[in-house]
């Protein structure tokens, strides 16, 4: 069961300056143990709050937008100052409502910008290297790897390239460089519109994480006037559930807050369950935050419907057998006592939820069953 979703439901334009041309400076790498993508997100869960980004908003004097370049990399006091491709990055990363994974699909849109290459082949190597570079900066990032793979694919895409000459070839990439950034980042939005259909007055809904496109569901429901109520795990180690719980309570949802441990007492009183995703994996099954798994077995268990959530550049490559089947990212853990030396802690910072315990998954590309990721991911990828 699937719909097709047109990709024109939202129109926004982009806007990017010019980038200098030097793409040889060495990459930066993260040197940390603990993922840097479980930093980040720590670091924007700290942020991403509705007074941060009226703040925010007022010192630009202006909105935030995933349109707009963040801070220029161009010059600095009237100098050149060279390109890299880590640095754009971060630059476009600092935007806490905006996804890894867009982040790093604009920098390589600035890697086609700023490229002095003169032959297609050279540039396809630079925007490759660039991508590869991308991928090593924090290898546990699923959505990092899938959405860097997914934009080297769609710009490359077109047969046009052969035969036209360079500087229109190169034109023609760029375009489709920026309207491939451009779907990514209405693709929440989309996503938001096309759950509306199964939020009804009067429902309990369980929520599992700080997911943004979760998030914006229940934002959008609410401004339609539907009446729900929502029930957020506390989300330990990070806390998420209780950040979570205080942007809905901002907005008037009711909200009620679980301990990570009562999902199976509380249950009888949910009538759905929405999750985010940090990857969507070939067999449909999902890689999200520990306890995604746990919650979707007690949910299939009282045939309450699991919905997820997930952009279409967290499509992943992958399949995962098991919960060992999967690169570690790990995280720091605090237990507010002291762990005996001997004492070993598990530090995964996510698990794997088979298909079997999914029901539907909003996308920007339509609401789909499991069993038709693999049939997109084909279509995505060839």
């Amino acid at each position: 069961m699937w719909r097709r979703s047109p990709s024109f439901i939202l129109d926004r334009t982009s806007s990017s300056p010019p980038m200098a041309a030097d793409t040889t400076r060495t990459p930066i790498q993260n040197p940390d143990s603990i993922s840097a993508y479980y930093q980040t997100r720590a670091a924007h869960h700290g942020v991403i709050t509705s007074e941060w980004l009226s703040q925010a908003q007022a010192a630009v004097g202006g909105v935030v937008s995933g349109d707009e370049h963040p801070v220029s990399s161009l010059n600095e006091l009237g100098n050149e100052k060279s390109f890299n491709v880590i640095e754009e990055f971060n630059s476009w990363r600092k935007q806490p409502d905006l996804a890894e994974a867009v982040a790093a699909i604009r920098a390589l849109a600035a890697v086609i910008r700023a490229s002095e290459a003169t032959t297609m082949m050279e540039l396809e190597i630079e925007l490759k290297k660039a991508s590869d570079t991308l991928k090593s900066w924090d290898k546990t990032s699923i959505s990092l790897t899938a959405g860097c793979d997914l934009f080297i694919r769609y710009v490359t895409r077109t047969s046009a390239l052969e035969y036209e000459d360079f500087n229109s070839a190169k034109s023609r990439l760029l375009e489709r460089a920026e309207k491939f950034g451009e779907i990514s980042c209405k693709a929440r939005r989309i996503i938001a519109m096309l759950s509306q259909d199964f939020i009804f007055d009067g429902c309990t809904i369980l929520v599992h994480g700080l997911s943004r496109v979760v998030l914006e569901i229940l934002k959008t429901a609410a401004q339609n006037n539907k009446l729900f109520r929502v029930l957020c795990t506390e989300g330990r180690p990070d806390g998420t559930g209780v950040l979570l719980s205080s942007e809905l309570s901002k907005l008037d949802i009711p909200v009620k807050l679980l301990l990570d441990s009562a999902v199976a007492y509380s249950m009888d009183e949910v009538d759905m369950v929405f999750v985010g995703a940090d990857g969507v994996v070939e067999s449909g099954g999902i890689i999200n935050m520990m306890g995604t798994y746990q919650i979707a077995l007690v949910a299939h268990s009282m045939n309450k419907p699991v919905y997820v959530a997930a952009e279409s550049y967290k499509f992943a490559r992958l399949y995962p057998l098991d919960q060992k089947d999967m690169a570690p990212a790990l995280r720091p853990i605090e237990f507010g006592l002291k762990i005996p030396t001997k004492v070993e802690v598990e530090r995964s910072a996510r698990d794997y939820t088979p298909p079997q315990y999914l029901t539907l998954l909003f996308t920007d590309l339509g609401v789909l069953s499991p069993s038709v990721v693999s049939d997109e991911l084909i279509q995505l990828y060839l």
